[in-house]
């Protein structure tokens, strides 16, 4: 029996809701890797782009932080992709799938994070939302317009990760991905986000242990690590007692899990203090839209399709890194140096 027969035949004996790999689908059909699934070959496209090594120099929350520990768009998505995986294996899923879709959930964020995709949402006219720009970065802006060739399962799941200050759990599974893996990922983005996000603010001195709310602590954790733990081994359980007809979680986690968001939001994400530093991106993002936009042959390849010169500037813009977008900006704004 070949390698690839030997991993298909091992995804028969995963759960029997679990998304097998043979059942995915390319929008160019592709002769299959004699040594890996399809999932496993998506997972190993995403990590190989241009578009997920930029992760390491795009911000999470913080930018320009001072010290070597805070996270970026690229440890985010490590994050996510180490839940996930936990998650999916305790529940006999596919793994590989929900690591693929982990990786690339986070390709088309923008540079200076969610204030970056909300400059660039006014700009584009039809709204910019980072979750559509990562599933346009894999089926068009990847490889100088001919995108990656996922397959169906991973660039669904890439698509419906996002929540905002939406339900984490909706009401409809219309909103939900159809792939228990899929529903993985959009869960475990928040389960790190929060965390991370809260750790970090902690070392940046804007939160202290005292001002976590105390039933978060008391029902969650007082650290990191037992943070994650509880709301991980809460979902693994829960899901078990439903008979996985989706992702969930009981509800006194989840309860705690909305708790700690919207106090995030309060205190950290929406603070008046960083309303200057906002108002900063936005005069930098928009003046880089104007400024490549007189002349954007001089920046972008057009690619031979149907999109307009206004849309490939917003691309240009949504793939930097937030040094790429500093040093751009200077270069237009800042004399130069005259010996």
């Amino acid at each position: 029996m070949s390698v690839y027969h030997e991993l298909l035949e091992r995804e028969e004996r995963l759960h029997e809701k679990a998304a097998r790999s043979k059942d995915s689908k390319r929008k160019n059909a592709e002769k299959p890797s004699p040594v890996r699934t399809e999932f496993q070959r998506d997972r190993d496209r995403i990590l190989h782009s241009k578009s997920f090594r930029r992760l390491k120099h795009k911000t999470q929350v913080f930018i320009s932080p001072g010290g070597d520990h805070f996270r970026t768009r690229l440890t985010h998505t490590l994050e996510v992709s180490q839940i996930a995986r936990t998650i999916a294996r305790a529940l006999n899923l596919n793994e590989e799938l929900a690591e693929a879709i982990a990786l690339g959930h986070d390709l088309g964020h923008t540079p200076f994070g969610h204030m970056g995709e909300k400059v660039l949402s006014e700009l584009s006219g039809n709204g910019f939302r980072h979750y559509e720009q990562s599933l346009r970065v894999v089926e068009k802006l990847e490889y100088d317009g001919a995108g990656l060739n996922l397959t169906n399962r991973v660039k669904e799941g890439i698509v419906k990760h996002s929540k905002g200050l939406g339900e984490i759990i909706p009401g409809t599974v219309k909103d939900l991905p159809s792939t228990l893996e899929g529903q993985i990922v959009r869960i475990s983005d928040i389960i790190a986000y929060v965390n991370h996000d809260l750790d970090d603010s902690m070392r940046a001195g804007i939160l202290t242990d005292l001002s976590i709310p105390e039933s978060v602590k008391n029902n969650l954790g007082t650290d990191f690590a037992g943070r994650i733990d509880t709301i991980v081994t809460d979902i693994i359980h829960k899901t078990r007692e439903e008979d996985l007809e989706f992702i969930t979680m009981s509800q006194d986690i989840y309860k705690e899990l909305i708790l700690l968001r919207e106090f995030l939001y309060e205190k950290v994400y929406l603070r008046k203090e960083s309303e200057g530093e906002r108002n900063k991106i936005r005069h930098i993002l928009i003046s880089l839209f104007e400024h490549v936009r007189k002349d954007p042959f001089g920046y972008i390849n057009l690619y031979p399709e149907n999109d307009s010169a206004d849309r490939r500037v917003i691309d240009f813009i949504a793939g930097m890194t937030d040094n790429f977008a500093l040093n751009l900006f200077r270069s237009f704004v800042l004399p130069k140096k005259i010996y």
